[in-house]
């Protein structure tokens, strides 16, 4: 039997390792499950190039819980170690890196190190977090002097022992003693978890115990003559080993993918409405496969959707920073060897590497959408209503985005039309341009609510864009910077004569007296700090009263709401409406000429509530003292 120190000075390196070494204890189980993969695919690619002299037989790993010794075993038939090389990769190697650690981060705070101790190869060392000793039972491949099976242990103190040990077959058993503090990992539930988060679609086969399911027996019958339904107990193979993302696009069918959506996400009914097969060698290796859900108006809730790995052994799924903000919401796999395993997600952000993968995916993705539109734009029209906020998004987000997605974005009327961008120009060109050449687009965000507003500017020939998405108020915003001499204008924010600014005007059928006396007994039922009145020269048949909602402070009132930056000091401003009274409707001219006070105030009551109805801003007991009132006007 071997005895020695490992090479480091510091005394107390386990107990920083075992607070420091990741900020979750649990991923020690993706390091040994990925240590045990390596060694067995190491194994292939040796027996494949003839350097391997007996059959590799069953190459699945062993994940093995023995709750009463209070150990946990991760066993592989891989490659294995000698002696010599149990020396030098866990004895030397791993230590010295530990020591780098330590002298790097032994005065820094476990946020800072939480992760980055992929710099360091340890691992391996990673099973001290959860162990008070780890056991080495290992076997090399090779053939002939020195190869004995061996026996290495450690309990978690710079003292370690290595001595022959008997070991029928090839690979390693890492046996880890688990420390009271982590016996949840003794747990089945707990094991079988993390199994599904870290180790779903590993290469190698990976069994943890047995599960029971129901089969056609081939020998017993029912009554009826029918093969008989038995319970059968069958070893738990956690894993996918040949993931969709992995094969060839071109063996693929539509029906394929959406079985593959529903392994990744077994919770969701819904199938998803495309995907992206990507496969990309040069400059950098990725492959991976996105789909595009049907995004729900809380899109916020779609997040973390997208899983990353490296060779298979999942990263994170939680990628905002790593990929544009707008490709969060997303579905579906991104692997790549190029994407370091063992990292903070702030690293992550700041890899080359991943910045040129983001910048890759953003491509295809609008290579995806214009292809499909540009080949059946009929289909893509039937699915814009489900992915509009997904496109969106990447325009107001991304610059280079907007640069492509200008082709195939889409806009919709009020008449369930389609049109890009230059289509919806060439539209309104000629009836919706203002006196100054800008063109305004008219839109409606509920054209339930707005229905009154929609149908007399429509009744002046004005075409109605529906923009009723979560991000629409930053989409317009968006627009307006991008269109040329351009605006848009919410379908209540004037009214209809006044929503395009035009050169001719209407004549007033009151004087400048009776405008001001008009303007002053309206203001006496009114909150001056939220309505300003306005009179207008409209036509006599439009409506006597109006409230309109400024568009400019509207719009960034409702950005502010939504998280508008900038904007977020309007967030505690008061709402602000203007009252547009009609100087041509003969009502006007009626309450002027009344000697009936009361009668008047009614009237001006009744007028002032109407309009406020229209927009949904009658409420509580003003609404109860409208329904009175009317009742009486009825009566």
């Amino acid at each position: 039997m071997q005895t020695g120190k490992i090479n480091v000075q510091t005394e107390n390196i386990f107990p920083i390792i075992k607070k420091f070494l990741y900020s979750d204890h649990e991923i020690f189980l993706r390091e040994l499950i990925a240590n045990a993969v390596d060694a067995s695919t190491k194994l292939k690619t040796l027996s494949s190039l003839d350097k391997v002299k007996d059959e590799l037989g069953d190459l699945t790993i062993e994940v093995i819980i023995d709750k009463e010794n209070k150990t946990l075993t991760i066993k592989d038939r891989g490659i294995g170690m000698t002696a010599e090389e149990i020396d030098k990769y866990i004895n030397q190697i791993a230590f010295s890196g530990a020591e780098e650690f330590v002298k790097k981060f032994k005065n820094k705070t476990e946020v800072e190190q939480g992760g980055l101790i992929g710099h360091f190869g340890l691992g391996f060392y990673s099973s001290f977090m959860v162990s008070d000793k780890v056991e080495i039972k290992t076997k090399t491949f090779k053939k002939g002097a020195g190869t004995k099976a061996v026996r290495w242990e450690c309990d978690g103190s710079p003292e370690y022992t290595i001595e022959e040990t008997e070991k029928s077959d090839r690979g390693t058993e890492i046996v880890l003693y688990i420390n009271e503090e982590s016996n949840e990992f003794l747990e089945d539930h707990r094991i079988l978890g993390l199994l599904n988060k870290y180790c779903k679609f590993l290469p190698v086969p990976i069994r943890f115990g047995n599960e029971k399911s129901w089969e056609k027996s081939e020998t017993e019958k029912d009554e009826k003559g029918e093969p008989k339904e038995i319970e059968v107990e069958k070893p738990r193979i956690i894993n996918n080993s040949n993931p969709l993302w992995k094969q060839k696009p071109t063996e693929l069918k539509d029906e394929d993918y959406k079985s593959f959506y529903h392994e990744l996400y077994p919770a969701t009914f819904e199938d998803p409405l495309f995907n992206i097969h990507l496969n990309v060698d040069y400059p950098f290796n990725l492959t991976g496969v996105l789909f595009f859900p049907k995004v729900k108006k809380n899109f916020e809730m779609q997040r973390d959707k997208i899983q990353l790995y490296c060779n298979q052994v999942f990263v994170t799924d939680s990628v905002e920073g790593i990929v544009p903000d707008f490709l969060t919401l997303l579905h579906g796999v991104i692997d790549s060897p190029d994407i370091p395993l063992n990292v903070s997600r702030s690293y992550l952000q700041s890899d080359s590497n991943v910045k040129k993968i983001s910048g890759h995916i953003m491509k295809k993705v609008a290579d995806k959408l214009e292809e499909l539109f540009k080949n059946n734009r009929e289909e893509f029209e039937k699915k814009w209503d489900d992915i509009k906020v997904f496109i969106e998004y990447g325009i107001v987000s991304e610059t280079k985005f907007f640069d492509r997605a200008e082709k195939f974005c889409l806009l919709k009327n009020s008449d369930d039309k389609y049109f890009t961008f230059e289509e919806y120009k060439n539209l309104i060109k000629e009836n919706q341009t203002d006196k100054d050449g800008n063109l305004v687009f008219i839109y409606t965000s509920n054209p339930e609510d707005q229905h009154s507003y929609v149908q007399n500017a429509r009744e002046r020939g004005y075409d109605i864009l529906v923009l009723d998405g979560p991000i629409d108020n930053h989409f317009v915003n968006t627009l307006e910077q991008k269109f040329e001499k351009s605006h848009f204008v919410r379908v209540d924010a004037e009214v209809a004569d006044k929503l395009i600014n035009k050169a001719e005007s209407l004549p007033s059928r009151l004087s400048e007296e009776q405008t001001k006396q008009l303007t002053e007994i309206f203001e006496q039922q009114l909150n001056k700090a939220v309505y300003h009145i306005s009179v207008e020269n409209l036509g006599e048949n439009d409506l006597p009263v109006t409230v309109t909602q400024p568009e400019f402070m509207r719009r960034m009132k409702d950005m502010s709401a939504m998280g508008g930056g900038q904007y977020s000091f309007m967030g505690n401003m008061p709402d602000s409406y203007n009252l547009v009274l009609n100087s041509n409707h003969k009502l006007m001219n009626q309450l002027l000429e009344t000697d009936d006070q009361e009668a008047k105030t009614k009237t001006i009551k009744q007028l002032i509530d109407l309009a406020l109805l229209s927009q949904n801003l009658l409420k509580g007991e003003a609404l109860t003292g409208f329904i009175k009132r009317s009742l009486d006007i009825i009566g």
